[in-house]
């Protein structure tokens, strides 16, 4: 049996191995998905630095408990599949504009968005778009509107995506 207990306690080599194994794949795992990849936007007429939140746990996390942008001037949020994709303001400490993308196009704007107070998942607000999307655009407040960007404008995204 695996939990019987043993005479002998010294651990056996593979014992050490699967360990370190293990380990190996948290530490990696870990280091994997703290990293967040970057891409530059082109909107406006300007091109934007940006974080690109291309996991779950990215997406999930976005800009919260964050006070600022830092050196970024937006997230873009990639989705897998084209749908009507929720944002919410989850501990967030600062205003955005969140911009709905469809391949290049954009598809809905919602401007200078507050922090959401609310203390739990269920009491959070909801931001949908009119239209499915690809991508979800998260800028500074008044961007949109400083820089003249509408519904049916298009955007260009250098790499990775």
């Amino acid at each position: 049996m695996f939990f019987k207990k043993r005479e002998n306690k010294q651990i056996k080599k593979w014992e050490w191995i699967m360990l370190l194994v293990i380990l190996g794949f948290s530490i990696f795992g870990k280091i994997y998905y703290s990293r967040w990849p970057t891409a530059v936007v082109k909107i406006g007429g300007r091109e934007v630095s940006v974080l690109v939140a291309d996991n779950e746990l990215h997406r999930f996390k976005g800009w919260s408990k964050r006070d600022d942008m830092g050196k970024y001037g937006g997230m873009l949020f990639v989705f897998p599949e084209r749908g009507q994709h929720a944002m919410v303001m989850r501990d967030m400490r600062f205003p955005l504009d969140i911009i709905w993308i469809d391949g290049t196009k954009i598809v809905d704007i919602a401007p200078n968005l507050q922090p959401d107070p609310a203390n739990t998942e269920a009491g959070l607000t909801p931001y949908f778009a009119r239209l499915p999307s690809t991508l979800v655009l998260e800028l500074s407040s008044g961007f949109t509107q400083k820089n003249g960007v509408k519904i049916g404008d298009t955007i260009s995204i250098s790499s990775p995506y």
